[in-house]
C-alpha cells in the first residue's frame, strides 16, 4: 500500500510540474527575444510556478534570512545543490531576476530544456571553450545590474559530506568584477529528492541565507582564501 501510495505521489508531482510548466510556458519563453531586460518578465512567472509547485506537491520552502539581501542590487550567489528541489526555493529567495549557471545536459528535457535556454547560462563542462565564453557571459550579466547563481561544487552533491569541494570560477568572477557575495544553503532537498533518483516524497526544505561577503580586493592570487572562507561559511550554516 505504502509503494502504490508513493507511487501516485510521484504521479501527482509529475502532472504538476509539466502542466504548470506548460500552462507558464510562453510567458517565460517569449520574453527571451526581447533581450536580458525582459527575461525579467520571465523570471515572475518561475517564481510564480515556483509557488504553485510548492503548495500543490506539499513540498514546503521556509525561507531564513531573506532580509540580509538588499533590494536593487546584483550578486554573485552560491549555494550547495543537492536535489533538483533546491531550484523552486532558491527561485523564491533570491530578489529579482538572476542567471543560473546550468550544464548543457539539462538542454535535453522536455519543456524544461526550453526553459534552462532562456533563462540560464548554459555551459558545456567537457570544453574549455564553452566554460570559458559561459564566465564571459556571467561577467557580461553581472554588468547589467542582474544576479547570477553558481553552485561551486559543481554538480549535485551524491557524496556524504556536506559539501563537496568548491570549484573556484564563482571567486575568480566575484574578485574580477568586484561584486559582493551571497551564500545560500538548503537542507533537506536532498532527503525528499535524492539526486539521481525519481523519488520524491512531501515535506520541509529550509533555505538559509547567509550574510553577504564583500569583496576587498581584486588580486586574483586571493581566490583560493576567498573559496575556503566562503566554503566554511557555508559548511557552518548547513551545521
Amino acid at each position: 500500500m505504502r509503494a502504490f501510495g508513493s507511487l501516485l505521489y510521484r504521479a501527482w508531482v509529475f502532472f504538476v510540474f509539466t502542466f504548470f510548466m506548460l500552462l507558464f510556458l510562453p510567458f517565460i519563453v517569449v520574453p527571451g527575444f526581447f533581450g536580458p531586460r525582459a527575461v525579467g518578465f520571465s523570471y515572475l512567472f518561475m517564481k510564480a510556478w515556483s509557488y504553485v509547485f510548492s503548495w500543490l506537491t506539499f513540498i514546503r520552502y521556509e525561507i531564513h534570512g531573506k532580509e540580509k539581501i538588499p533590494k536593487g542590487q546584483a550578486f554573485i550567489y552560491v549555494s550547495n545543490h543537492t536535489s533538483f528541489l533546491d531550484l523552486p526555493g532558491i527561485a523564491m529567495t533570491i530578489r529579482g531576476q538572476f542567471r543560473p549557471l546550468a550544464k548543457k545536459e539539462l538542454l535535453k528535457i522536455p519543456v524544461f530544456g526550453w526553459i534552462t535556454s532562456v533563462t540560464c547560462v548554459v555551459v558545456d563542462r567537457s570544453s574549455n571553450e564553452s566554460r570559458k565564453r559561459s564566465i564571459q557571459n556571467l561577467k557580461h550579466i553581472l554588468g547589467k545590474q542582474i544576479s547570477i547563481l553558481i553552485f561551486p561544487e559543481g554538480t549535485q552533491n551524491r557524496s556524504k559530506e556536506l559539501l563537496q569541494p568548491f570549484k573556484e570560477g564563482a571567486f575568480r568572477i566575484a574578485l574580477e568584477t568586484q561584486q559582493t557575495m551571497i551564500p545560500l544553503v538548503v537542507k533537506n532537498a536532498g532527503t525528499l529528492m535524492p539526486p539521481g533518483t525519481i523519488k520524491l516524497r512531501p515535506g520541509k526544505i529550509t533555505i538559509v541565507v547567509g550574510e553577504p561577503v564583500a569583496i576587498t580586493t581584486d588580486d586574483l592570487n586571493e581566490t583560493a582564501r576567498l573559496k575556503d572562507h566562503v566554503f566554511e561559511k557555508m559548511k557552518a550554516m548547513l551545521t
